[in-house]
This record gives structure tokens, C-alpha cells and sequence, in this order.
């Protein structure tokens, strides 16, 4: 800052207007000493005491405009440097490497964007001062000097013994300020993984738990936070009663000197004592308190940021010849994700392939080698806040006849036609408002629209059930692409035989490799299952196709025609609601109450008035008196500021408590429908605004405006005709005032609204960023983020304009006060004393600065009390049901694990679509019920309604006891899920598994190793005790689904509820989960919702879901008896193969009710290696990648 500004020539509107206050107050001395040595007679003095009366008035005007023209540029400048780093920030973000994400997290991010980068706000309104500061202190000394002589350096002597005072405090401010800014980051992570995983968080029923994490972090956070505001009452005090101490001092050592006190000398020297106290004791403290805390605490986090290890991608030009020769290869490569960790968590092998090709994934040792433009349908789908048609163009021109064309492949057609506003509906962030189904289908439609030359897709089959997937497959993957190459990423054998080659990965290395043929002579047992297939067709004399040549088939017709791409109902994204009109007098009572009881704020008022008395009594001189109300004043004023700041930071505290205690009880819908942005705004800037600016700004307020009072009462109690001008321009300025707060409290709650959005793309971007690479679209992103800046500027810079344009109307009005004071004591020259006209002079110049700055404060205040406003706003969340009732459940319930549902409706809102109708069935104890049914059938619902997310119509039983009449924990405890989406939090892997620390060390090792994560888990470094990334990031996904399904077996419970859990596993992982669960619950009723049908097909009841209503309800063998049946036709798309198995374990399971068979693994045993042919085919083609 330093280096750039020396370089800029001072302008004229610099600081002009600090060398106006030292020159005012000489000014002020000669007209009172016309008055002093006052002479009816003497024409000459009276025209010169005009010209002073006229200099008072001109740099009384100069100082209004100057000042203001002053802080408008700097504040100027400030928000130009906070916006570019802003805009480093996140473009350092869109290149972080692997290791890097793993050193930060999104919370962290959103804190530098929210807190940090506002320090250089700040810090360009005071850095001037510290070379103006000592200047201006030394200009005064000399006229000072000129004025009481020696006297004067009893009064310097205690400024200069408090600027050091102040400096300290500035210095043990931003250290405390640091050690905050670590405890706030801490509590954003976690308020960003509560939000984050809220569904999961409820089902589990940890909400305690997380609560306790956070008001552990918000604990420490606000005892730094209570001993800055100490320090902070401790420097406004010392502020405030300085200049009662140094004209106290000062007067008291030129009296006792034996020196007569004249007007013109006590008011010059009150005028620059207060000239050079603002700059002294304020702005210079100010500075180095900014400074120190802006280069030691603020840089200190962005710098560090900033200089995170990035991902250099090789952006090489490609030919024409290169595309029409599109190709990947890969040659001896070892790659690790984390040195460090050194390939602990092999994390999903497939994925870390794609990486490597897509040059996320540095390659330690080898080749790969990339011809042609690359694109990618990432495993975990990633939609951003936007239209589902921009979510699938993604920056691309649309062309309506491919863009109709790849809907149709991916089958979104159906789901388009049912939506409000088409493809043109909003979906919110994450795509909370989409299934994920549908998101792995607009994933998918992305990658395909965009017209690459080589496709990369990890496995977006398995988000979708089976006919789904095998629509995808034939119509989208050998479909519309099938003149591209193609890597695909699957778990499901059916479709290998439509690949032109295949490689087989375990643990790391690649096992096999051909084609489908060379592979099945080698001996691979994995294609038995298809082998009778083949056969059936060359029996019926069909010829056999060419993998890359195949027509649609019977199935896909048939899958095309019905009605099989169910479509499922979508939730909108509500608008940022903004309060408008005044802030009610309720609202600074709710604020203030929070904080203290009556009592207390009682006493507040009446130290207030005490110290107003003492105030207004400083006018006499008498030396004892003078001594005792002084004293007063001191302990008083530093009394009054630390209750103040303690009753403030009291009421943050608690609302803060309020607000997350109301977002730990509101029901999930609530979350569907507002980004994570929006809420964790409340918590980072709001917050963020009531801890540390509102209560410093409410006590300047408060002091200013009985300070006014204080003034204005002393002055018209010796000059009463001094109420007529001050009447008016009161009215003038409440009239200014109501006039600015209409437009300013709604241009601030503009600018809180306008702040979000910047957020959420952040986190959403973070998310995607993989996506956002491999489709090279930084750029676009980066140009989305500054328009999103770009926007909240504008709010900003309306705010800050209107801002100096009310003060500089302030300062004209009062600049005007000062003029009719000073020419209208000329005017009645001849009834005023000297020391009146000092006193009415002195306190109007005073009057004219502290004026305009207690009505700004006050609009401040109120700006502020939006913040306020928005966080009580969330206090008042609509709330779910109770999480504990009086009627309590036996302490061995649920025994059985019956489960009745009795007529049931369900709706996730009061106003949503009902997504189950009249639902009644029975899962008797012990029994294995796997649930099924298109995207959309209300499978997840079923479960939403158990668990009572929102609360079912109808009744729910478990065991006998009614499900509404419990409490919500009583019921969730007992209930074990392993989810969709596996969560893992930041923490420890021991609280991980184990939050309420219920559990021995014995029980968490054995649960572990129930799952084989137990070596995983010893290898880490703290092995129970280490911290586990951002969502467990340094986890592959099955791993995550593993440690879900070991929390299910540490809390031993009779109820089961599986929701897709293996859907994103490979095939060996799942066979793992399912063994566990028949082991390890079989004394349990388990629901198994699942799109893979081997997986449910030996459970001993299958239910079937179709659009909210119960289709089906039987053992498999007998619904696959049923040719109409959805079940059976579900079979069919297997294809037949995989059919006639299912059909067979369905028999077996059949025979032995109580004894699951589970069909045998596809891939069964391995050659150590398979010899590749020399001539494999390098023709465009589809690679798929598997792992056993």
C-alpha cells in the first residue's frame, strides 16, 4: 500500500482538511480577544473581527467538504483492493491441486471472502494517519506553546501518555482479533458440514452432539470476543475523558504557576485540544490497531491461501488432425493422491484412472498421453444454482434440435414436461431440488451435449435403477456417442460385452485387458453369467452384431414406450426474503434483552445520567471541584462503556444460540429450499456484524448523543437565544435523517442479499471443480463470480455514497450554525462577554462535528439492526416436533422390530405435492423387505415418513407404540440407517463413529473390522484419534458407505433402513456390505431400498412403489410370476441372463424362507495376468473400466 502510494502525487482534497482544525481554533482566539479588549469606538478591530468570524465560517464549510471528499476516495480505494483480492481468491481456488483441497476447506474459503478481505475496508480510512498524526500533534504543540506557554506540556504529556496506552490496546486487540478470526473459521467449517449434512444429522439424531461442537467453538470464540469489546469500552472511555483529563491538567498546572486565566486562552486551547485529540487518541491508534491487525492477522490467512500448492495443467494446442485421431494412452503409471498418506485409501481405483487422464491426479511415474478434447460425467453428479437447461448447455450456444435429442438419450424428457417452468426451472444449490437420479441424468446430459472427442464417464449408471440404466446405455452411451471413444466407469458386467475393450483394475493394478472375446477365451470368469445369453440369441438365428453397430433392442423399445422414465416432483427455490420499512422499537428491545435482564439495563441508564450530570459541570473551574468531577467522569465513563459492551456481546451470544438451536429444530424441507449459501451468510457476516461492529458503533452513538445533550444544555443555559437556530436545524436534521434511512436501510439489506449469492457459487463451484476443469470452463465461472461481485459492489458503493452524501448535508447544515453563531454574537456585541462568546463558539465548532457524526451513528445503528433483524428472523423458524415428549418408550424398545404403516399420507411440506398415497403395509419382525421402484416412486419418502422428516398423515407403528405420540430422538435412536449419500464429518474417526462416546475402544475396533476397515484405519498416523478431511474427502465413497454401515452396528438396534446404499459401490464392496448385514442383523427387520435388484432379490419380502402407491407386495418368486407385474418387467430389463439368475435365487430363497442365498459374485477368480494381443483395436471405441 505503501509502495503504490508514494508514487501518487497529494492532491489538493487529501488532507487539507486536518490543516483546517489545527487553523479554526486561531481563528476563534482573535475573535474572542476582540471581545477581551472590546472597544465600541475601535472601527478597525470590529471590521477585523468580521474577517475572523468570516474565516471561522469558510473553514468550518472547507471541512465539511474536504473531510467527506477525503473518506469517500479512500473508502473508494479500500473496496477497489478488498474486490481484487476477492477476485484472487477465488481464482486461486478454481486451480487448487488435490493436496491443497485437502489443506482447506470450503468453510475456510467462505470465511476469507466474509471476514478477512473486509479488513481492507477498513485499513485505507486510518493509514493516512499515522504520518498526519504526529504532524498535526507537533503543529498544535507550537501554538499552544505560543498560547500558555510551558503550561501546555502537562496537557501534551498526557496525550502523548495515552497514544501509547492506545497503541497497546490496538496491538492486544488484533491479537485477540486473530486468535477469533481461528475460532469463527472453525465454527463456519462446522456450520458448513451441520447444513451440509443436515438429513443425516437428524436421522441419526446427533443434533446434540453437533450443537455442543458448536457452542464449544462459539464458547471460546466470544471470550476473545468479550475481552476485545473490554479493551475496545477501555480505549472509547480513555477517548472520551481525555480531554476532560488534559484541560484539567493543564489548567491546573497554569493556574498554580501563578498565571491568570483569560477566555480567548481557555477556548483556544480547549479548540485545539479537541482538533488534535480525534487524531491523537482515534484515528492514529486506529491505524496501527488496522494495520497491525490487517499485515500479522488478515494477509496472514489469504497470503497463506494464496500460496497453496495449484494445478498446472498443460493446455496444448490441439489439430484438426489430432481430433479425428482421438485417443488415450496410458503407459506404466503409478500416481499417488497424497504422498503423505501414501496410497492408505486406495480411493475408488476407476475414479483415480479418469483423474490421471483428466490431469487431476499427477502421474508419479509413466505416461499418459491425451489426443483430442476431453469431457466428464463425474461419479458424485454436480448441478450449480442455475436452470436445468444452463446446467446442461454449460456455457454452450444452444442448437434446440442435438440439445432435444440429448434429453431424450438421457432420458429427461418425461422429467421436463412435468416441471413448473420446464428446463427452464430453477434448482438450488447442490441441486437440493432434484433427486439423485435426476442429477446424475443432468450430469450426464452435460457431458454428452458438449461436442468433445472423447468421453469420459465414471460410472453414471449406478445413481439410476435398472431400466433407467439400460435406456442410458443403449440410447445415450452406444446411442448419440457411439462414434466417439469412450471410457466407461461401471460396476454393472451386463453391459461389458458392448465394449471394445475392457480392463480390469484390483486394489490398484490393472489385472485384465482386452476385448470381450479374449477375455472370455483367457479364462476370466467374470462373463459366465452372459455366456447363456449369447447362446439364446444364436438359437434363435439372430446374427451376432458388432459391439459398436448395435440397434436398439427389444427391451429399449419397449422401455421407450411405456412410461418407464417416470419423472418425480421437484421443489423451487425460494427467494431471499428482505424485510422492509423501519426498524421497529421492539426490535432494539429484543436486541438489548437478549443481553441483560430489566435490572441491569436500569442501572445502565442511570450511570448514563450520572455521568451526563458530571459532564455538564466541567464548565467551573474551581480546582476541587473541578478535581472531583472530573474523577466522576472517569469512573463513570469507563464504568458505562464495559457494561455496555458486556450487556452487547451477551445479546450476540445469545441470538446466535437461538438462531442455530432454531436451525438444529427446523424441518428438512427447509434446507430443500434455501441454499447453503443463504444460511451460513446469517452466520459468517451477520453474525459477523453483531460481534464485533454494532456494539462498538451503538456505544459511540449512545456516548456522542449524551454528549450532545450535554453541550447543547450548557450552552443555552448561559446563552438561551442559542435554542432559536438549534431548534430548526433539530428538525432539519431528524427531518435529513428519516429521508436518508429510507433509502440507506434498504440499500444495506440490498447489499446483505446480493452477498450470498457470491457464497453459494464459491461453494458450489468448489464442489464441481473437477467438472469445471475438465470442460476448461474457469473462465466462464470466474466471469459468473465477478458478476456476482460486480452486483454486490454496486449495493456497496450505493451504500457508501449515500453514506458521505448525508454527511456532507449534515456538516453544511451545521457549518451553517457555526455562522449564524459567530456573526450573531458580533451582532449583539454589545450585551456578550468574552467567556460567553468562547463557550458559544467553542461548543457550536464542537457541536458541528460531533452533530452530523451522532446522526450518522444512529442511521449506522439502524443499518446494522439489519443484521439483527435477518438473524432473529431465523429465531423464528417454523420448528418439528419435540425431541423429547412425556410419553417416554420402554428402554428395551423397539424388541420385535414390527413395523406397521396404517393408511398413510405423506407430504415434505404443507403446500408440497403428496409424494405417498394411502400407504398401509407390514414389515413383520425379522423379516428382510427389499423396497423398489422407478426414479421417483417414493422409495426415499417411505423412509422420510419413518424417520418423520415431516410429519406423515395417517399412522405409523413400531412395535405397538405410535410413532407421532414419541419424542423424535426416541424414535431416531432406534432406529439404524445407512444413507444414500455416506457423510462423514470433520473430527476424529473415533467421533465419527462414535459422537456421544457410548462405545469402548474394544466395540469401535470390532465394528471395524466387521467391515475390513480395520488395517485402513490402524494405518493412519493418530489411527481412532485422526482428523478426518472436509466430508471425509480421503475417503473413497464405499469406504464412506463402510463406516456408515459400522455406526449401524455399533448402535445394535432392531430396525435397519438401507437407502441405496450400495448404489455407488463396486461389486465387491457391496457383496461385503450385504454379508455384514445378513451376519450381523439377522435378528433385525432390515429395509433395503435399492436400484440393483440382485441385491433385494433374496430378501424374503419385496415391496413395489409406483408413483407414491404400494404396486406389489410379495416374496420375489411369486411376484416374478406375475408377467404384467412392475417387478417382473424391472427382471426383464436385467437382461437375460441376469434374469434367469435372479429368477433362480428367487427359488432358492423360496425353499429356505429363513436362510439367504446370495447369487455369487460375477467376477469369481483371476488369472494373475492376462496377455494383451499385439493387435488390439485402437479404433474409436468404448473402454470399459471395472473392479472387482
Amino acid at each position: 500500500l505503501f509502495r503504490i502510494g508514494s508514487k501518487r502525487r497529494l492532491e489538493e482534497d487529501d488532507m487539507y482538511n486536518e490543516v483546517i482544525k489545527v487553523i479554526q481554533p486561531v481563528f476563534l482566539g482573535k475573535l474572542i480577544q476582540y471581545f477581551e479588549r472590546y472597544d465600541p469606538d475601535n472601527m478597525a478591530a470590529l471590521y477585523e473581527a468580521y474577517g475572523y468570524a468570516a474565516g471561522i465560517s469558510l473553514s468550518t464549510l472547507g471541512l465539511a467538504l474536504l473531510h467527506h471528499l477525503y473518506f469517500y476516495h479512500v473508502q473508494r480505494a479500500g473496496m477497489k483492493i478488498r474486490i481484487a483480492m476477492c477476485h484472487m481468491i477465488y481464482k486461486k481456488a478454481l486451480c487448487l491441486s488435490a493436496t491443497a483441497m485437502g489443506q482447506t476447506t470450503t468453510g475456510q474459503i467462505v470465511n476469507l471472502l466474509s471476514n478477512d478481505v473486509n479488513k481492507f475496508d477498513e485499513l485505507t480510512i486510518f493509514l493516512h494517519f499515522l504520518w498526519v498524526g504526529p504532524l498535526q500533534a507537533a503543529a498544535v504543540i507550537g501554538l499552544l506553546w505560543q498560547e500558555i506557554g510551558a503550561s501546555c506540556l502537562a496537557g501534551m504529556a498526557v496525550l502523548i501518555f495515552l497514544m501509547p496506552l492506545q497503541t497497546m490496546f490496538g496491538k492486544l486487540f488484533s491479537k485477540y482479533r486473530s486468535k477469533t478470526a481461528a475460532f469463527t473459521d472453525s465454527r463456519i467449517r462446522t456450520m458448513n458440514e451441520v447444513v451440509s449434512g443436515i438429513r443425516i444429522i437428524k436421522m441419526y439424531a446427533w443434533e446434540k452432539p453437533f450443537a455442543a461442537l458448536v457452542n464449544d467453538v462459539r464458547r471460546k470464540e466470544i471470550s476473545k470476543i468479550m475481552s476485545s469489546s473490554y479493551l475496545r469500552g477501555l480505549n472509547m472511555a480513555s477517548f472520551f475523558t481525555a480531554n476532560k483529563i488534559i484541560l484539567f491538567v493543564t489548567f491546573t498546572v497554569y493556574v498554580l504557576v501563578g498565571n491568570k486565566i483569560s477566555a480567548s486562552r481557555v477556548f483556544v486551547t480547549v479548540s485545539l485540544y479537541s482538533a488534535v485529540r480525534l487524531t491523537v487518541t482515534l484515528f492514529f491508534p486506529s491505524a496501527i490497531e488496522k494495520v497491525s491487525e490487517s499485515c500479522l492477522w488478515s494477509f496472514s490467512p489469504v497470503q497463506k491461501f494464496l500460496l497453496l500448492d495449484e494445478l498446472v495443467k498443460s493446455h496444448v494446442p490441439l489439430t484438426q488432425e489430432d481430433r479425428k485421431e482421438a485417443s488415450v494412452e496410458i503407459e506404466d503409471l503409478i500416481c499417488y493422491w497424497d504422498k503423505v498418506m501414501l496410497l492408505i485409501f486406495t480411493a475408488l481405483l476407476q475414479s483415480s484412472l479418469l483423474s490421471t487422464v483428466l490431469g487431476e491426479l499427477p502421474a508419479e511415474k509413466g505416461v499418459v498421453k491425451v489426443k483430442g478434447e476431453l469431457t466428464y460425467a463425474s461419479q458424485q453428479p454436480w448441478v450449480f444454482p442455475g436452470t436445468i437447461r444452463s446446467n446442461i448447455l454449460f456455457g454452450k450456444e444452444l442448437q434446440p434440435q442435438r440439445y432435444e435429442s440429448v434429453l431424450r438419450a438421457c432420458a429427461l424428457k418425461r422429467d421436463m414436461e412435468l416441471l413448473p417452468d420446464r428446463d427452464l426451472t430453477v434448482i438450488g444449490d447442490r441441486g437440493a431440488t432434484l433427486s439423485g437420479g435426476q442429477k446424475a441424468r443432468v450430469n450426464l446430459a452435460r457431458a454428452v451435449y458438449q461436442d468433445a472427442d472423447i468421453y469420459l464417464l465414471d460410472d453414471p449408471l449406478s445413481a439410476v435403477d435398472a431400466e433407467v440404466g439400460r435406456h442410458l446405455f443403449e440410447q445415450c452411451i452406444c446411442g448419440i456417442l457411439k462414434d466417439k471413444p469412450r471410457i466407461l466407469v461401471t460396476h454393472q458386467l451386463q453391459y461389458l460385452k458392448a465394449a471394445n475393450q475392457i480392463l480390469v483394475l484390483k486394489e490398484g493394478h490393472m489385472v485384465a485387458r482386452g476385448t470381450y472375446s479374449e477375455l472370455q477365451r483367457s479364462g476370466v470368469d467374470f462373463t459366465s453369467l452372459l455366456k447363456k445369453d449369447e447362446e439364446e440369441e444364436c438359437e434363435k438365428g439372430e446374427a451376432p452384431r458388432s459391439p459398436r453397430s448395435r440397434t436398439l433392442s427389444q427391451n429399449s423399445i419397449r422401455s421407450h414406450s411405456s412410461s418407464v422414465l417416470s419423472a418425480e416432483p421437484v421443489h423451487t427455490i425460494a427467494e431471499e426474503t428482505r424485510i422492509e420499512g423501519t426498524i421497529g422499537l421492539h426490535m432494539y428491545w429484543k436486541y438489548f434483552r437478549a443481553g441483560a435482564n430489566v435490572l441491569i439495563l436500569i442501572l445502565l441508564v442511570t450511570n448514563v445520567d450520572m455521568l451526563h450530570v458530571s459532564t455538564i459541570g466541567n464548565g467551573d473551574l474551581c480546582i476541587l471541584c473541578s478535581s472531583g468531577l472530573t474523577g466522576a467522569t472517569i469512573i463513570f465513563g469507563f464504568m458505562r462503556g464495559l457494561i455496555m459492551f458486556n450487556v452487547l456481546v451477551n445479546s450476540t451470544e445469545t441470538l446466535h444460540n437461538r438462531m442455530f438451536n432454531s436451525i438444529l429444530r427446523t424441518p428438512v424441507h427447509f434446507f430443500d429450499v434455501n441454499p447453503i449459501g443463504r444460511i451460513l451468510n446469517r452466520f459468517s457476516k451477520d453474525i459477523g456484524q453483531l460481534d464485533s461492529l454494532l456494539p462498538w458503533t451503538f456505544v459511540d452513538f449512545i456516548q456522542v448523543f449524551l454528549q450532545i445533550i450535554g453541550v447543547i444544555a450548557v450552552a443555552s443555559s448561559v446563552i438561551p437565544w442559542i435554542l432559536i437556530p438549534v431548534i430548526p436545524l433539530l428538525i432539519a436534521f431528524l427531518f435529513l435523517r428519516r429521508y436518508f434511512l429510507q433509502t440507506s436501510r434498504d440499500v444495506k439489506r440490498i447489499e446483505s442479499t446480493t452477498r450470498s449469492p457470491v457464497f453459494s457459487h464459491l461453494s458450489s463451484s468448489l464442489q464441481g471443480l473437477c467438472t469445471i476443469r475438465a470442460f476448461k470452463a474457469e473462465e466462464r465461472f470466474q466471469q459468473a463470480f465477478d458478476a456476482h461481485q460486480d452486483l454486490h459492489s454496486e449495493a456497496w458503493f450505493l451504500f457508501l455514497t449515500t453514506s458521505r452524501w448525508f454527511a456532507v448535508r449534515l456538516d453544511g447544515m451545521c457549518s451553517v450554525f457555526v455562522t449564524i453563531t459567530a456573526f450573531g454574537c458580533l451582532l449583539l456585541k454589545d450585551s456578550m462577554k468574552a467567556g460567553d462568546v468562547g463557550l458559544a463558539l467553542s461548543y457550536s465548532v464542537t457541536l458541528m462535528g460531533m452533530f452530523q457524526w451522532g446522526v450518522r451513528q444512529s442511521a449506522e445503528v439502524e443499518n446494522m439492526m439489519t443484521s439483527v433483524e435477518r438473524v432473529v428472523e431465523y429465531t423464528k423458524l417454523e420448528s418439528e416436533a419435540p425431541w423429547e415428549t412425556q410419553k417416554r418408550p420402554p428402554p428395551d424398545w423397539p424388541s420385535r422390530g414390527l413395523v406397521t404403516f396404517d393408511k398413510v399420507n405423506f407430504s415434505y411440506s404443507s403446500d408440497g405435492p403428496v409424494v405417498l398415497k394411502n400407504i398401509s403395509a407390514m414389515f413383520r419382525p425379522r423379516e428382510k423387505v427389499g423396497i423398489v421402484g422407478r426414479t421417483g416412486a417414493g422409495k426415499s419418502s417411505l423412509i422420510s415418513a419413518l424417520f418423520r422428516l415431516a410429519e406423515p398423515e395417517g399412522k405409523i407403528l413400531v412395535d405397538g407404540v405410535l410413532t407421532s405420540e414419541i419424542g423424535l430422538h426416541d424414535l431416531r435412536q432406534k432406529m439404524s440407517i445407512i444413507p444414500q449419500d455416506p457423510m462423514l464429518f470433520t473430527g476424529t474417526m473415533r467421533k465419527n463413529l462414535d459422537p456421544f462416546s457410548q462405545h469402548s475402544d474394544h466395540d469401535l475396533w470390532n465394528a471395524l473390522k466387521e467391515v475390513q476397515l480395520k488395517a485402513a484405519v490402524e494405518d493412519l498416523p493418530a489411527k481412532l484419534e485422526t482428523e478426518l478431511a472436509e466430508s471425509g474427502s480421503n475417503f473413497s465413497v464405499g469406504q464412506r458407505q463402510l463406516v456408515c454401515l459400522a455406526r449401524a452396528i455399533l448402535r445394535k438396534n432392531r430396525i435397519l433402513i438401507i437407502d441405496e446404499a450400495t448404489a455407488n459401490v463396486d461389486p465387491r464392496t457391496d457383496e461385503l456390505i450385504q454379508k455384514t448385514i445378513r451376519d450381523k442383523f439377522k435378528e433385525c427387520t432390515v429395509l433395503t431400498i435399492a436400484h440393483r435388484i440382485n441385491t433385494i432379490i433374496d430378501s424374503d419380502r419385496i415391496l413395489v412403489l409406483d408413483a407414491g402407491r404400494i404396486h406389489e407386495y410379495d416374496a420375489p418368486h411369486v411376484l416374478l410370476q406375475n408377467q404384467n407385474g412392475i417387478f417382473y418387467k424391472m427382471v426383464q430389463q436385467t437382461g437375460k441372463a441376469e434374469a434367469a439368475s435372479l429368477l433362480q435365487t428367487a427359488k432358492q430363497v423360496s425353499r429356505a424362507p429363513h436362510i439367504a442365498v446370495k447369487s455369487p459374485c460375477p467376477i469369481a477368480k483371476y488369472l494373475p495376468h492376462v496377455p494383451v494381443p499385439e493387435s488390439h483395436n485402437k479404433s474409436p471405441g468404448l473402454c470399459a473400466v471395472s473392479q472387482y
